[in-house]
């Protein structure tokens, strides 16, 4: 399928699609026609030899500086090389995608003077797979992300490096085997570029939507610690979540409920003296409910952001306006990366606690300690808790948020920064974290559930049917790094969410 695109209404699901599943993109006919009023509006600009930001004049402190126009080509590709100062490991390229997937969507909006033949080149390049190498660091967030969107336009000059059919090459190579021909930039086209806030968003998008997976996964995998815990259901009652109406806290609620209703081990101590579970139990749909609502705010600024022109200067032509201002500064990114990084970290912080409920025998007397299959001759699993601990406590150090750090730049021009870019960095780290310690509370409980003799519910059991096709229940002590591993590509994929939709619908 084909996304056509107006700079508007971009949604998050269609960059799911473009991303991950390779759909293409197309300008959107009024579109076009917006784009080339822009640019013939620029043209004017120039022949009329006036004095604007960025098209005749330099950039940042040296906007005072006249630029001749015979030396405006010239400007441009400098300011791409010159600012193309990117260090680090590469984004990947479901990032790289998301990125310039996120710029042509600027562009499209016809505010920002790129020539239609221009924003052509980058259409191409992403929908026949074209990646530029984008090194991850260098970017404080206002102006923008400019060393990084600047790599990304070294590859339409025939420079710098891109991906291509798996291989690393040189951007002059990839866009001759991809038969695209290299861009020479005209005035204003190096500020279209380079100048705005699509790699923190780009990463900020892929971020929310595993952020949003992983709370589904969230409640599965605590249903399945709660059932092997020997909990009580009764605090996921209907009653309780309607008199705190949180919309997160009560679908949350409603997926715990959902999924231990039909479990015969639930069922199975309907009776029992135990009235009350620890709180990394039964404050499951608050904490988990939390980051749901926390998620929908940042889904809200995400969205609002990969449909906003937020390059500088922005073209008016029918207002007869170029006006320089601020859309550039990543704040509103930064906010909401630095917001998923401490909620999504909670995922993380109250599920090592329903593992160390699983293995600690002062927390519980019916399980073996540490699950350990011989306790003493073997430790079970006691040091993947350990583990799971300390990649809690480094999400706690990264919660730190990096919106509240500024550094002026640019000679004090840029005397204010987001760190966007950086908040957005963390919080996919954050994630990956996120991802690992769930596989370790997975592996717990379903070493947990082996050891009782009634079923959990149907959906959890197939969970743990589907965990045991690639970890074997532990009978004696053995190396437990690849087990987790194989585990973390399961809870970092929608195979959980798939297997418990065909039992009820995981919201």
């Amino acid at each position: 399928m084909t996304v056509i695109l107006t700079g508007n209404d971009l949604t998050l699901n269609q960059l799911s699609k473009i991303v991950y599943d390779r759909e293409t993109v197309e300008l959107h006919p009024e579109s076009i026609k917006k784009i080339v009023k822009c640019r013939d509006y620029v043209d004017k600009i120039i022949e009329e030899n006036r004095v604007v930001y960025g098209l005749t004049t330099g950039f940042g402190k040296f906007a005072n500086i006249r630029i001749p126009k015979d030396h405006i080509e010239e400007l441009q590709r400098n300011l791409i090389l010159s600012h193309a100062t990117g260090v680090g490991k590469n984004l990947s390229i479901e990032e790289t995608r998301a990125v310039m997937l996120l710029r042509i969507n600027v562009l499209v909006k016809g505010h920002s003077g790129i020539r239609l033949s221009t924003l052509q080149t980058l259409i191409d390049m992403l929908n026949i797979g074209v990646h530029p190498c984008i090194p991850e660091k260098g970017s404080v967030g206002a102006s923008g992300d400019l060393a990084p969107l600047s790599h990304l336009a070294l590859v339409l000059l025939g420079e710098g490096k891109a991906e291509y059919n798996g291989k690393i090459i040189s951007g002059d190579e990839a866009l001759k085997l991809a038969g695209i021909e290299p861009v020479v930039l005209k005035a204003k086209e190096g500020l279209a570029l380079n100048n705005g806030t699509q790699v923190m968003t780009g990463v900020g998008a892929l971020n929310l939507l595993r952020a949003e997976r992983l709370c589904k996964i969230a409640d599965v995998v605590a249903c399945m610690s709660i059932d092997a815990l020997m909990g009580t259901r009764s605090a996921f009652d209907v009653h309780i979540h309607d008199l705190r109406p949180h919309n997160g806290q009560r679908i949350s609620a409603k997926n715990l409920n959902s999924l231990l209703i039909d479990s015969d081990l639930n069922q199975s101590h309907k009776y029992c003296s135990n009235i009350q579970d620890a709180y990394s139990l039964r404050c499951t749909p608050q904490v988990n409910g939390a980051v749901r609502d926390a998620l929908k705010y940042i889904r809200n600024t995400i969205e609002i952001e990969m449909n906003s022109a937020t390059d500088n200067p922005l073209i008016f032509p029918d207002e007869d306006k170029v006006i320089s201002g601020g859309n550039f500064h990543g704040e509103p990114i930064a906010f909401a990366m630095d917001t998923m990084a401490f909620t999504v970290s909670e995922l993380a912080n109250i599920s090592d606690r329903r593992t160390e409920q699983m293995l600690n025998p002062a927390l519980n007397n019916d399980l073996h300690p540490f699950l350990a299959p011989r306790p003493g001759l073997d430790s079970g699993f006691m040091i993947a808790q350990v583990t799971s601990a300390a990649l809690v406590s480094e999400n706690k150090i990264l919660s730190h948020p990096a919106s509240v750090d500024s550094i002026p730049t640019s000679a004090n021009q840029e005397d204010h920064v987001s760190m966007g870019t950086i908040g957005a960095m963390k919080a996919r780290t954050i994630l990956d974290n996120v991802c690992v310690v769930f596989a370790i509370e997975l592996m717990t409980a379903c070493q947990a559930l082996d050891c009782r003799k009634i079923n959990s519910s149907p959906a959890l059991e197939s969970v743990k049917n589907e965990v045991r096709k690639s970890v074997a229940h532990l009978d004696r002590d053995r190396i437990l790094t690849d087990d987790i591993n194989n585990l973390t590509q399961i809870i970092d994929s929608e195979t959980i969410p798939n297997i418990i939709n065909k039992f009820i619908e995981l919201q």
